[in-house]
Formats: C-alpha cells, sequence, structure tokens
C-alpha cells in the first residue's frame, strides 16, 4: 500500500487517486453517487476501513467536489463507520 504526505500527514495514494480519476476527464468534475460508493469500496477492501483511510476519505470529503446527492451519500457512508 503506497501512501502520499501532505501538509505532515499520511493519506492513501490509492482512493486520493481515484478520488482524482474521478473528478478529471469526462464528466462534470463531481464526485457522483456511484463514485462515493466506489471510494468506500476501495477503503473496505482488507479487513475493514482503516485508520488512514478514514483520514483520508475525510479529505477527500473536504477538498473535492461532490455533487449534491453524492454528498449527502458520503456523509452517512463516513458516520456509519
Amino acid at each position: 500500500m503506497a501512501y502520499v504526505t501532505i501538509d505532515g500527514e499520511k493519506y492513501e495514494k490509492e482512493l486520493l487517486d481515484l478520488a482524482k480519476e474521478y473528478t478529471t476527464g469526462k464528466g462534470e468534475g463531481k464526485i457522483s453517487k456511484d463514485e462515493v460508493e466506489g471510494l468506500f469500496e476501495s477503503a473496505a477492501d482488507g479487513r475493514g476501513v482503516t485508520e488512514t483511510e478514514l483520514k483520508t476519505l475525510k479529505y477527500i470529503r473536504a477538498t473535492f467536489v461532490f455533487t449534491d446527492a453524492s454528498a449527502k451519500l458520503f456523509d452517512e457512508k463516513i458516520a456509519a463507520l
């Protein structure tokens, strides 16, 4: 598993790359509900969501643009962790 350090904090590179992929290229540049599902599936790829993965998800939520529906879904999913 690869990590990226941003402002002295360690984040999971795979999740950040996925969020960047979802917001560049085709589409509106916002993370959709399906893409939120993809982020959480990627985060739970091992024995569950690690502390670093959770921190990375929170960073993604604060940094990337979401549709209104996907923001609501993301917030619900993060609260359930």
